[in-house]
């Protein structure tokens, strides 16, 4: 068997120009969407992923605002800044860029986003809308993840699904998107013993473990949908993910590629946050 790729890029660039007819709507009624973006810091990968993002916010009518500060910025500054921009109508969503410099306190710089305008879905108060099934605005690489699994045709009810990662950015809120979808979930990590045990009898695969070939295809159920979040380099400096997937390509039915999969997802997401909490601001 050999998997289908699901294209990340393909699927990104349709969702995308929903995106764009969204924001067209918001402005024709007045309201221009826009995101705030504030990074603090040199980190030259921070600067890609800034770069990237207000680029794909120019690009479908959201209007973005980028501020840049110095590594050498006090808490007390980046919360004001913080405060400001909750304060501000014309913004709409607000993402503070991670890493952050190691004096600065990363929680509480989160904590201080208003729920409302918290488009990376990291807040405590938007994890308990995830746990609960209310309405709001989800981390943008796990939902990306689920419209990636939607778009095989993968009924999800009934399925099984591991989860290999419980970081509270991507595993812990995969896990619960999933059992939102009537999928029975086990999440796995690096205190699971013989993962594979568990891999070999999901239907459902995400990695997301930040760890170069964790997943082999000996430890993949054939025709299984895996999605590799992972992004990682290999000892030529080639960018891969955590799955092998020269290996697990051959047994899946589905699989992501590193990359052109899930990375393109995670900035439309965040473009569809900005837009919903657009939405909801206009009424």
């Amino acid at each position: 068997m050999t998997a289908r790729i699901i294209d990340g890029t393909a699927l990104s660039r349709h969702l995308r120009a929903g995106v764009g007819e969204r924001a067209a709507a918001l402005r024709a009624r007045g309201v221009i969407p826009g995101l705030a973006v504030v990074l603090v810091g040199d980190d030259p990968a921070s600067a890609v992923y800034v770069r990237n993002k207000v680029k794909a916010c120019e690009q479908h009518g959201i209007r973005s605002v980028l501020e840049t500060y110095p590594a050498t910025m006090t808490q007390a500054d980046l919360l004001a800044r913080v405060e400001a921009l909750n304060g501000d109508p014309a913004i709409h969503g607000i993402l503070v860029q991670m890493p952050l410099p190691r004096h600065l306190d990363a929680h509480a710089v989160i904590e201080a986003i208003a729920p409302a305008k918290d488009v990376d879905g990291f807040s405590v108060a938007s994890a308990g809308e995830l746990m609960t099934g209310l309405p709001g605005l989800r981390p943008a690489t796990p939902a990306g993840c689920m419209k990636l699994i939607e778009s095989t045709g993968t009924d999800l009810r009934g399925k099984h699904a591991v989860v290999i990662g419980r970081s509270n950015t991507v595993g812990k809120p995969m896990a619960l998107l999933l059992l939102q979808a009537n999928a029975t979930v086990t999440v796995c990590h690096s205190a699971t013993p013989d993962l594979g045990t568990f891999t070999r009898q999901a239907d459902v695969v995400v990695a997301a473990v930040g760890r170069r070939g964790v997943l082999r295809a000996d430890m993949v159920k054939p025709g299984a949908v895996v999605i590799d979040v992972g992004i990682n380099r290999d000892e030529g400096g080639k960018l891969c993910g955590d799955v092998d997937f020269a290996g697990v390509s051959q047994v899946a039915g589905y699989i992501t590629p590193v990359p052109g999969g899930v990375g393109p997802m995670t900035i439309t997401m965040l473009l569809v946050n900005t837009l919903d909490a657009a939405e909801r601001a206009a009424g």
